[in-house]
């Protein structure tokens, strides 16, 4: 299933109002999508209430609201190179703040703190349901499906302070989107960004170091995960500049693709 977030856009009795949907219909066709209203969260089994409405007709939102993004970096060997530094012992990990997250669509916005803004395409996990100490075994059953991300990190500041909570953690510095699929299998996805429509990222989440269930097994150790919280897999070579003015867009095989614009704050 792809479960989305949306707003009704202004012309309905709904405008206004958010909920969880169900999409279907052929992705290759647009016009075809329809998204059926959900009461409620979506976790457990999903209810729909019976209204729809075309994807066109709303405006898709960030897929969830977690209530943290434990992101892990070099988890891609050729992106550790390509910065200069060797791939961890462990994986190494770090937040980003629920006010950091913004939908497709939504503008990331350039911070004055920095000159060096980078986009960075991930696979996000999307937690199912609240686990800690997850073993191997049953990874499976707290998965509530995966989305595409951009870690947008402002490089320079991250050189420059040596942690990472500014350089990673500003607001807009998390997208996410454009929906969540449900029935993946993250073994092998391709993983790519294009900025303006050039191809800037290409690789598969078969390249990680660490594979999906590694990484909450190991996440899990430390913390309480509760549904909707998102783990970010870490990004493939290829890290760039982005300017004021670009479209970037990050997609995964068997999700789809989710656009932002950068602006100045």
């Amino acid at each position: 299933m792809r479960i989305a977030r949306f707003s009704v856009r202004e012309g309905s009795p709904a405008a206004g109002s958010v909920s969880f949907g169900i999409i279907e219909g052929d992705a290759a066709q647009p016009d075809s999508l329809v998204v059926h209203t959900l009461a409620g969260h979506p976790f457990g089994t999903p209810q729909p209430t019976g209204e729809t409405h075309r994807l066109q007709d709303v405006r898709l939102l960030a897929p969830m609201l977690p209530s943290k993004i434990v992101a892990v970096g070099r988890n891609y060997a050729a992106h550790a190179a390509e910065l200069g530094n060797e791939v961890p012992a462990v994986p190494l990990t770090f937040f980003k703040p629920s006010t950091a997250v913004i939908g497709p669509t939504e503008s990331i916005a350039y911070p004055p703190f920095s000159a060096d803004v980078q986009y960075e395409a991930e696979l996000a996990v999307v937690i199912g349901r609240m686990c800690r100490e997850v073993p191997l075994e049953r990874v499976s059953e707290v998965v509530f499906g995966y989305t595409c991300a951009n870690d947008v990190t402002a490089r320079d500041v991250q050189q420059r302070e040596g942690q990472w909570a500014r350089a990673k953690g500003f607001d807009t510095s998390c997208p996410l989107g454009p929906w969540i699929e449900t029935d993946l299998d993250p073994a092998d996805l391709a993983v790519t960004c294009t900025v303006n429509g050039e191809l800037r990222q290409a690789g598969r989440t078969s390249q990680m170091v660490r594979s999906v269930a590694e990484l909450i097994v190991h996440v899990s150790e430390a913390m309480t995960l509760l549904p909707g919280d998102v783990i970010l897999t870490g990004t493939p070579a290829g890290v760039g500049p982005l300017e004021i003015g670009d479209e970037v867009a990050v997609s995964v095989e068997g999700i789809g693709t989710l656009s932002n614009k950068v602006v100045k704050r």
